[in-house]
């Protein structure tokens, strides 16, 4: 009999024992693919709590408040943090002890104004667009880096950076400002130097090819167009520079009327370079800055084909008989 009693104790001990076992180490979290945890600067425990119960990652809370009492979950540590379905509360909370989180991996493309960028990193990240805008509308914040308002996206270079989610708007922007640095090799800035341009000024010229044309194989001779046109003392006279003086994308055609427009970037009225680049330019293009060719070309027009390409010329006649072919066709299609 005492026999028997011993025999079902421990047939109760090793039924809870495995019943404890099978809570803690089993599968416990229900996610679906891609499924995260988003825990906030300043965060408490019940706020990590609530998160999982709320988003019904977990059933209950009792098991989990258990477990971060075995392991010691109390430091809460902020982040975006990847939820697989049918991970133990052990694994869940020693994730969460350890910041295991998981990076974002933000990829800037082409983005022409400083608001665009504030708004798609503010979509990424813990910090808001509003706290990135203020960075880049911010001289003090900008200084200590060399720039301004106007140069700030020169250093947004089309790369993919991998940031934690809690990362801030400032470190967010030295990440940027790293990546261009190392971008501007030696070799690069030597270039540059031989254009007698900077490094930002070359990202400039860049930006406004960028939205010229797609066609790869013309950047160069664009690039040397209007660096011709800066050593002559011409304005650049580029369309590109008045659509965004405008913030007109959009805009197809530049008419004369848009050729008045105050602003310092409209180079029909202001010689030289605008103040900073008008997007987020390719390095592909910034190469085709630097390795541009030596030529007499000062004026080149879309060809009337609209293959995409371009033609160059040397002087203001040839210019113009290739610019009203491409007019005529412009209005041949109703384009406005």
């Amino acid at each position: 009999m005492k026999k028997k009693i011993i025999l079902s104790v421990v047939a109760i001990i090793i039924l809870l024992a495995g019943f404890f076992a099978w809570k803690i180490f089993g599968a416990a979290v229900s996610a679906k693919k891609d499924s995260y945890l988003y825990i906030k600067t300043g965060a408490a425990y019940h706020d990590v709590q609530d998160e999982l119960v709320k988003n019904e990652f977990i059933g209950g809370s009792t098991w989990l408040n258990l477990v971060s009492k075995i392991v010691g979950y109390e430091n809460i540590k902020p982040g975006r943090y990847q939820l697989k379905d049918g991970m133990s509360i052990m694994s869940l909370v020693r994730m969460l002890k350890n910041g295991q989180q998981s990076a974002v991996n933000f990829s800037i493309t082409k983005i022409r104004i400083r608001e665009v960028l504030a708004k798609r990193t503010g979509a990424a990240f813990e910090c808001d667009s509003l706290q990135m805008i203020n960075f880049l509308n911010s001289p003090d914040s900008l200084r200590p880096y060399g720039l301004d308002t106007n140069t700030a996206m020169a250093v947004a270079m089309p790369f993919t950076y991998t940031l934690k989610w809690n990362t801030t708007a400032g470190k967010i922007f030295q990440q940027f400002y790293t990546a261009w640095k190392v971008f501007w090799t030696p070799e690069r800035k030597q270039k540059a130097d031989s254009l007698h341009i900077t490094p930002i000024e070359v990202s400039t010229l860049a930006s406004i090819i960028d939205e010229e044309t797609n066609a790869v194989s013309d950047m160069p001779n664009i690039a040397s167009v209007y660096l011709n046109r800066i050593n002559k003392g011409m304005p650049l006279q580029a369309d590109p520079t008045l659509k965004f003086a405008l913030k007109n994308f959009a805009l197809k055609r530049v008419l004369n009327i848009h050729k008045e427009t105050i602003s310092p970037y409209n180079t029909y009225i202001n010689k030289g370079l605008p103040p900073g680049p008008i997007c987020t330019p390719q390095t592909i293009t910034i190469d085709a800055v630097l390795n541009s060719p030596k030529t007499d070309y000062l004026y080149f027009v879309a060809n009337s084909d609209f293959s995409g390409t371009h033609i160059f010329t040397t002087n203001y006649e040839d210019h113009m008989k290739y610019a009203r072919l491409y007019q005529a066709e412009l209005n041949k299609r109703n384009i406005k």
